[in-house]
Order: structure tokens, then C-alpha cells, then sequence
């Protein structure tokens, strides 16, 4: 409703001179410029926007009120009889799929170097009926056979096989083997495993390895791109047509605290995401799915990731993910308890079915705020995703150094922020938050090592964005 008239005859509505003129009163000798912000890639944000003309160009998810995103959960639990239970848990709760993040060391994840193993991680859980997804980094082709052992080649089974060896090699900075035959051997995996799994994703081309060691959101938007250029032409070159290469990919984003950039940011992965699949003939449908940040978590008054979470929460929703999967406001402290799983997965279940998120497709559409964020998001994204394929694509990219030292800039750029419980209204006394305790205990895995000399390129190491201010108290 555009007219406040038709609220209360009596009310003379005031025009944008009318606010200028009370804005200039309060600035007094400053500038109007002076509230112009803009984010750590210079992307300004104004302070009033007019109506935006039209939404931003994009094919919107597919639009079910009912079930209108996929609330996912996660056990990084060591032990895998232990991360079976919190699966079980979580999906008789509400979650409607699963991630089992492995890590043969079980350092950070589910100590898993076997298809008995993940067996273990993954009993009485029905494949047809909950999607089970994994995060195995350069483990993920062995790992991927695993689940087609323990799925037993159904072909109703919605596997989110998520193959993503770029971001492995982002985060360690080095891959054992050369990083382009780790990737000819995913995609000979996933190849592979797409028939008998016709509704199964194949590969992740997540951007948050940029979002977790600090970069801008553009920056992961073009990372994801990139990755997912690199990913559908690897499946080509395997014998997967175009079309079906780009329908088997997922693009994976972070939702940060920050719910306007969060919903900006998905809503311009979808725009770079159909003139690219555009571009190759394919289907220009994205299918998203954002993981809440863990650099914005706190260690200092846990308790306020509630808030950080939900507000990640909202914005993934908002901006349209196809599947959400939030993390434990404990997580920058150790492993979630019952307790801190269950609020993970109710906030989830409180912004779907009590504060109806999910009722109104692309809510966000035709905010002029918004819609501005979106369209510079996008073409931001799209210019650092032509320099990245300029440079011979992501490996290149990553080899040169070229994507560590944007990250870089835009950790310089953040400067002092305002943190609630650490830097802003720390409290006089740190409430106490039970974490789980568990001994890890590494099992035997399959090397990962491919023949052929060693990759290296600089590392997208995952901070917390609070750590040198907790560190400094």
C-alpha cells in the first residue's frame, strides 16, 4: 500500500524533500555523503533508496508454501555410532536431509575411512525419504562410492553427493597430486554414479571458502561461479551432457548475520548463475544451498549466536535457498549438545511453519534496497568471474594467488567492528554453555594422493571474525 492516506485521511504523507530536509537538521555541517556506506569490496550502500522499477532478472526456485526450503542437518561428531543418533535425532525432529561432514583423523568430522564406516554414521537412516549429503573434501570420490554401496543404487534416492575438491584445494593450499586430476577424478566418479542416481547433485561449487577466511560477498559469488564452470565442463569431458551437468551442480553460499546482504547475495548467484547456464545452453535454474557463517560465531557470550543464526537464518530463507543448513550457537567453542542441536533445528522449523517465510515467493522483490544490493552483488561478481576465467579459470586463480589477495584486501578494509557481547555490551560475567567433549580417534582411509607432482597455491585459512578482540580480553 503506497498511499498512507488511505491508512488515515488526516495524515499528509511526507515526500523524500521533506526527509532530505530533516536529515540535512540533523547532520548540520556534515555532509549528505556522510552516511554513505559501503562494504569491504566498495560496494556503496546509500541511506534512502526510491522503489526499485522492476525485480532483478532471474528464474526463482521452484515455489512449494508447504515445505518451502529443505531444513538440513549436520553431525561432525568423531564418533560415528554418536553422529548416527544426532542424525536420527534431527530428522525425527523436523530436519528433512543430512550432512556428514568426514574426517578419517576425526579432527573436524566424523572419524569415517570406509564404506562399513559411513554405514555405521548412516544406519536406519532411509535414503529415499531423507536426502543424505556429505562434505569429505579430497575423500569425496571414495566417500561418493561409499554412500552408492550404503544407498544401494536406488534410484529414488536424492543424494547430495557434493563433490567439491576446488575448495579442499582453496583451504589447504595444496592438494597431494595435481589439483586438475583430482578433479578429472571426481568428475569420473560422479559420471559414473549419475545413472543409477538420476535426482542424486553431483558436485557442490560452494563459495565459502572466501566467506570463511574473510572475503567479500561478491568474491564468493564469483568463486562459486567459477567453480561451477570448472565442475560442468570436468562432467562434460566425462560424457555428461551440458544440460544435465549444469542440473547436477549446487551452488553453495554463506548466510551471514548481516540478513540484507545474505538475501542480496543469493538473489545475485541466481542472476550470474542464468546468464552463465544461458550462455552454455543449459538450464538456468539455480539450486542453492547456504550454510550459516562461522566466522561471524562468537566464542565470548555464545548465547548471542541465537540471534546471529536466526538473522542467517531469515536471510537464507528470504533470499530463496533451496536448502538451509544452520549451524550450533556452540560451535565456536566445541561440539553441539542435544540441546544446541535442538535450537539449531527449531529456529529453522519457527521461521517455516510460525513465521511463515516461506508463504510469499521472493519476498524481497522490488525493495529499492535491496534490489540495488542484488544488482551490484551481481555485477561485481560477474567482472571478478571474467577476470578469474580471463586468467585461465579457478585453478589458475587460486595458483596465482589472485583470490587470496582479494580476500586479503577485504580483511584490511573491515576495519574496528561492533561485536554484541565482545567488543559491544560484553557482559560483566561470561554465562556458562555446556559443549560435548569427545576424544577423537583416527581410522584408517584410502590415500588421497593422485600420481603426478604436488599443487600448491595460497590458502583461504577460516578465521572468526571476533577472535582478536576475545583474544585481546
Amino acid at each position: 500500500m503506497s498511499d498512507t492516506r488511505l491508512l488515515d485521511p488526516g495524515f499528509t504523507p511526507a515526500g523524500e524533500d521533506a526527509w532530505r530536509a530533516l536529515v540535512a537538521k540533523t547532520l548540520g555541517d556534515k555532509p549528505f555523503d556522510s552516511l554513505v556506506k559501503s562494504t569491504v569490496e566498495g560496494l556503496a550502500i546509500q541511506p534512502l533508496y526510491a522503489q526499485a522499477p522492476q525485480p532483478a532478472a532471474f528464474p526463482p526456485r521452484p515455489f512449494d508454501a508447504e515445505r518451502p526450503w529443505d531444513i538440513r542437518a549436520v553431525s561432525a561428531h568423531p564418533d560415528p555410532a554418536r553422529a548416527n543418533l544426532e542424525l536420527l535425532a534431527d530428522l525425527e525432529a523436523g530436519a528433512a536431509s543430512v550432512t556428514l561432514k568426514i574426517d578419517p583423523a576425526g579432527q573436524t568430522g566424523v572419524a569415517v575411512g570406509s564404506a562399513e564406516g559411513l554405514a555405521t554414521a548412516l544406519k536406519d537412516v532411509i535414503v529415499e525419504l531423507a536426502p543424505v549429503g556429505l562434505d569429505a573434501g579430497f575423500l569425496g570420490p571414495r566417500a561418493a562410492d561409499w554412500l552408492h554401496a550404503f544407498a544401494k543404487s536406488s534410484p529414488g534416492a536424492k543424494l547430495n553427493f557434493h563433490l567439491d575438491p576446488l575448495s579442499a584445494f582453496a583451504e589447504a593450499g595444496g592438494s597431494e597430486g595435481p589439483i586438475e586430476s583430482h578433479l578429472v577424478s571426481a568428475a569420473t566418479v560422479a559420471a559414473r554414479l549419475a545413472q543409477p542416481y538420476p535426482h542424486a547433485q553431483l558436485f557442490l561449487a560452494s563459495g565459502r571458502v572466501v566467506h570463511e577466511a574473510g572475503g567479500g560477498e561478491a568474491l564468493e559469488v564469483a568463486f562459486a561461479a567459477a567453480a561451477a564452470v570448472a565442475y560442468a565442463k570436468a562432467l562434460v569431458r566425462a560424457g555428461v551432457a551440458m544440460d544435465e551437468a549444469f542440473a547436477r551442480i549446487t551452488l553453495g553460499l554463506s548466510a551471514d548475520a548481516d540478513y540484507f546482504v545474505t538475501i542480496a547475495k543469493l538473489r545475485a548467484a541466481r542472476v550470474v548463475w542464468a546468464r552463465i547456464a544461458s550462455a552454455c545452453e543449459a538450464s538456468p535454474q539455480a539450486r542453492i544451498e547456504a550454510r550459516s557463517s562461522r566466522r561471524m560465531l562468537a566464542a565470548k557470550d555464545a548465547f548471542t549466536n541465537m540471534i546471529r543464526l536466526t538473522a542467517a537464518g531469515f536471510g537464507a530463507a528470504v533470499g530463496g535457498a533451496d536448502a538451509v543448513q544452520l549451524g550450533a550457537f556452540t560451535d565456536a567453542l566445541g561440539l553441539p549438545t542435544a540441546f544446541a542441536r535442538r535450537q539449531s533445528r527449531n529456529t529453522q522449523l519457527v521461521l517455516m511453519e510460525e513465521a511463515f517465510l516461506g508463504r510469499v515467493a521472493d519476498p524481497a522483490a522490488g525493495s529499492g534496497y535491496i534490489e540495488g544490493l542484488t544488482d551490484q552483488i551481481a555485477r561485481a561478481a560477474w567482472a571478478k568471474f571474467q577476470a578469474i576465467e580471463a586468467a585461465g579459470g579457478l585453478i589458475k586463480a587460486l595458483e596465482t594467488g589472485e583470490v587470496a589477495r582479494e580476500v586479503e584486501a577485504a580483511n584490511a578494509a573491515r576495519g574496528e567492528l561492533k561485536i554484541v557481547g565482545v567488543t559491544a555490551f560484553p557482559p560483566a560475567e561470561d554465562a556458562p554453555v555446556e559443549v560435548e567433549r569427545a576424544t577423537p580417534k583416527a581410522v584408517e582411509a584410502p590415500s588421497v594422493r593422485l600420481p603426478g607432482p604436488d599443487s600448491r597455491c595460497s590458502p583461504l585459512k577460516p578465521m572468526r571474525l571476533s577472535e582478536k578482540y576475545e583474544a585481546a580480553q
